[in-house]
């Protein structure tokens, strides 16, 4: 009896894998995710190549051993601190902006009716379409980078705010005025507190847009950083330069992405099973 009961069990797990909304447990998704890697690159490196293909598509092997020879070569850690300081620096401006004004446009009606008729039609604009104005404002020295990094996400991100501090329920400050708190206490220690961990989810998907808008922020009359590199590599038909500073890009988004979440994690760990 036993026996036979044993093979629709092991049916029966083997299936789960494939179940609606089914959880998995940390080892599964580690394991799954190595073996994602391991087919993408393998397929990447063996794959055959027609002759002419071969400098324009370099094996994966091939772009992590350019990778190596540009850090200890080209001076490519002083590129990738610029870049990161550009990124850094334009984020920061973008979350101290939007922050506050999606928390009152969430929390106010009268503010969101005020501030969104300018706020979303600006979401559609793609942030390159403003080179021509950056470049007639501030030249082409720093403050054009970092506004083109700050245009590119500060928009979205108001938006997105707003839309996380709708999601604190009503009672909670309902509840707060009812034992006397006045708009700004309830603001400050019930929604504001209660919308944190949505506004952390926020910021990292934001942050990885702000990453993808890194190389067209540097193409233009740069000499440093991850897209001037790959600028150069391109007059040069390095094609093995390119795919590493993608590499590179690639990796520092995730970094990023862990540090956000690794920040959610220590600051609500009652949230912790929710973090994906």
């Amino acid at each position: 009896m036993s026996a036979a009961l044993t093979f629709p069990a092991r049916k029966a797990r083997r299936l789960r894998w494939f179940e609606f909304l089914a959880p998995l447990s940390a080892r599964t998704r580690v394991v799954l995710a190595i073996a994602a890697w391991l087919l993408f690159l393998g397929v990447w490196q063996f794959a055959p190549r027609p002759p002419e293909l071969a400098a324009l598509l370099p094996p994966p092997s091939q772009v992590v051993k350019t990778l190596g020879e540009l850090f200890v070569e080209k001076n490519y850690l002083a590129d990738v601190l610029q870049s990161l300081k550009r990124i850094a620096l334009s984020f920061s401006l973008a979350a101290a902006v939007a922050l506050p004004i999606g928390l009152l446009m969430g929390a106010f009606p009268a503010v969101e009716g005020f501030l969104n008729p300018i706020v979303s039609p600006f979401r559609y604009l793609p942030a390159p379409s403003f080179i021509p104005l950056l470049l007639a404002w501030f030249g082409t020295g720093e403050e054009q980078k970092i506004a083109l990094l700050f245009i590119g996400v500060v928009w979205f991100l108001i938006s997105l705010v707003m839309d996380d501090t709708k999601r604190v329920p009503i009672e909670y400050l309902e509840c707060a005025r009812t034992l006397g708190a006045g708009r700004f206490r309830a603001l400050s220690t019930v929604l504001l507190p209660c919308a944190l961990p949505f506004y952390l989810d926020t910021m990292r998907q934001m942050l990885a847009v702000s990453w993808t808008y890194l190389v067209i922020a540097e193409i233009v009359a740069s000499t440093d950083g991850i897209g001037a590199v790959m600028m150069r590599a391109r007059r040069l038909v390095r094609m093995d330069i390119i795919m590493a500073a993608i590499l590179t890009i690639g990796l520092l988004g995730f970094a990023s992405d862990a540090l956000l979440r690794g920040l959610r994690t220590l600051a609500f760990p009652y949230l912790r099973k929710s973090i994906r």
